[in-house]
């Protein structure tokens, strides 16, 4: 294989054209040059074959110089639009009158046309059960609809351009009657131009596999590439995430499903990998040797806010553990991957997520946020939500620690915390490294007449995903004077004045991302089975011995018991120490 050149694509199938069908959309005028190099360097010309929908099945490669261009049509891939005269993509929206469709993804979808990142053709489609026109689609987006900070004078035509090619169609979600007149639309608008379609599923997930069986069958495109962005929760445990999946490949093959976790297309997570594998004072520092322990924090300011219903069905750990953080553990703590390549990251996470520990209930600790009145203003409990189960036992609050079983984090603790209705609202990554060895200056009067333990003071490494990105690294050093005070002080990259443009909405990268076909992003099934292995046997014990949560005030740090979870491994919570408020 390796003498030929020849290798199989897995997202490919048969066609006439030798390319992935719709790489001529790239590249894109005002998107990173490492998506315009990019496309310019995939020249690989792929046999394709397709299934009874239109999904990929098999394929092959030809990605050598050596290999003769003119294959199947004569014709080197990206050399020239193919003969139907260019590919369009079209975008639906499958819940497209849903909160998350109105508040993000249009949103999103609008500001990657503002940036000029999305193909020449492509067609905005919502679909769901409600009554609408094209035109009233157009007004409830353009109630959500922005342009950047530094915005330009156009803004309001671009607009404008954008809404005149969103289009709606009504349709009960598992019929497949309904996809079959959005697939008669669809192909009006892509007529005389290779099609490639993404559907975005921004519904509940009791109806995924209605969805995907109805669109699959009837509005898959005939001749480009098929693709469906499936959003959490995927599934509650082990299992319904097994059922899930299994249920979904019925339908699409692996390479068709982008499962989305829109935190890992937050600009400081992108940002975490290049921090670690660009800069050489870090990944020698990077393991059990120099790191104590890794904290990663989530904290929202507000409640459930009449969303109990839903979120009784979950909990805080399922809505942002066992997901989002874990994540973000999985890619901070992976080894270093043989390329930058989708697969070869996403193999080395799962080897983490493989290596970890089950979690267990003694190292697991809930709250639940009861009512609060604070500056004469009163503040509901979970449990006063009317829309809560009486009598729920479901947490808002967790905290865990983790344990990596390999070479490098061998001992490690992960502490992991969320909660809703806190002091504050953040997430952050908190690396705190060990004390240095026989410190000269272990005990040194401090700036302020306090003494700065400097054993206790050890470096820190904060990475802060939202609000405010910022990059800083906590040092102790000498107050300047006579004497021989210290000090702890902050080394600090502060997103907001180092960086003068508005910070991309992690929705926009993944979307482009889908329609580009980059699935480094997206979670793959492997994963995702590592993932719910973690915590599936913990959530079990907590809902079968229907243990009660730590009941801790709206508004507060959360409950005490995260303190002495985080004290069981020598350990204070970066987020609570008095020199840390969590600014500059």
């Amino acid at each position: 294989m390796a003498a030929t050149g020849l290798g199989f694509h897995p997202a490919a199938f048969f066609s006439a054209h030798p390319r992935e069908a719709g790489a001529k959309q790239l590249p894109f005028r005002h998107c990173s040059h490492h998506r315009i190099n990019v496309a310019r360097t995939r020249r690989a010309c792929l046999l394709r074959a397709k299934s009874f929908n239109g999904h990929p099945q098999i394929g092959a490669s030809f990605s050598n110089s050596n290999v003769p261009a003119e294959v199947l049509d004569g014709r080197a891939a990206g050399d020239g639009p193919p003969e139907q005269g260019g590919s369009t993509v079209s975008i639906t929206v499958v819940g497209a009158s849903g909160d998350l469709a109105k508040k993000k993804i249009f949103p999103a979808l609008f500001a990657l046309f503002y940036e000029d990142c999305l193909p020449e053709h492509f067609t905005v489609f919502g679909y769901a059960r409600s009554k609408m026109s094209d035109e009233e689609l157009r007004n409830m987006i353009s109630m959500t609809l922005t342009c950047r900070i530094d915005k330009r004078e156009n803004c309001g035509d671009k607009m404008e351009q954008f809404l005149q090619r969103c289009f709606y169609q009504s349709g009960q979600y598992n019929s497949e009657d309904g996809f079959a007149e959005l697939d008669r639309k669809l192909k009006e608008k892509e007529a005389g131009k290779l099609p490639n379609r993404l559907f975005y599923l921004s519904i509940p997930p009791n109806i995924f596999v209605d969805v995907v069986r109805s669109a699959s069958r009837t509005a898959s495109s005939s001749s480009g590439w098929t693709r469906f962005i499936v959003e959490k929760p995927f599934g509650r445990d082990s299992e319904s995430s097994g059922v899930l999946t299994r249920s979904l490949k019925m339908y699409l093959a692996e390479e068709q499903i982008f499962r989305i976790d829109h935190y890992l297309g937050k600009e400081l997570v992108e940002n975490l990998s290049v921090l670690r594998f660009s800069n050489l004072v870090f990944e020698p520092l990077w393991s059990r040797n120099y790191i104590r322990n890794v904290q990663l924090i989530f904290s929202e300011d507000f409640g459930t806010e009449g969303r109990g219903g839903y979120f009784d069905n979950y909990g805080i750990i399922r809505d942002i553990m066992q997901n989002h953080l874990l994540q973000i553990l999985a890619l901070f703590a992976m080894e270093t991957p043989v390329s930058l390549d989708a697969e070869d990251i996403r193999n080395e996470k799962v080897k983490v997520l493989r290596s970890m520990r089950q979690l267990k209930l003694e190292d697991v600790v809930v709250g639940q946020y009861k009512g609060h009145i604070r500056a004469g203003k009163s503040f509901p409990g979970y449990a006063d939500d009317p829309t809560v189960p009486k009598g729920s036992v479901t947490p808002t609050f967790a905290a865990a620690a983790l344990f990596i079983d390999n070479a490098r984090w061998d001992g490690v603790p992960f502490l992991m915390k969320a909660g809703k209705a806190l002091h504050t609202r953040r997430a952050e990554i908190r690396v705190q490294f060990r004390r240095v060895p026989g410190n000269l200056y272990r005990r040194r009067r401090a700036a302020g007449a306090a003494d700065l333990d400097v054993d206790a003071a050890t470096n820190e490494l904060v990475l802060r995903v939202q609000p405010d990105e910022a990059i800083y690294l906590k040092i102790n050093n000498k107050v300047p004077g006579l004497g021989m005070r210290l000090d702890r002080s902050d080394l600090n990259l502060l997103y907001s004045e180092r960086y003068r443009r508005e910070i991309p909405d992690a929705y926009e990268r993944l979307l482009l991302d889908a329609i580009e076909g980059e699935r480094r992003l997206f979670i793959r099934s492997d994963e995702l089975d590592a993932a719910w292995a973690i915590f599936t046997p913990v959530l079990r014990e907590l809902e079968e011995k229907r243990v009660a949560p730590e009941l801790y005030p709206y508004g507060s740090r959360g409950p005490v018991g995260a303190h002495y979870l985080a004290a069981n491994y020598n350990v204070r919570w970066g987020d609570i120490t008095s020199d840390d408020d969590g600014s500059f």
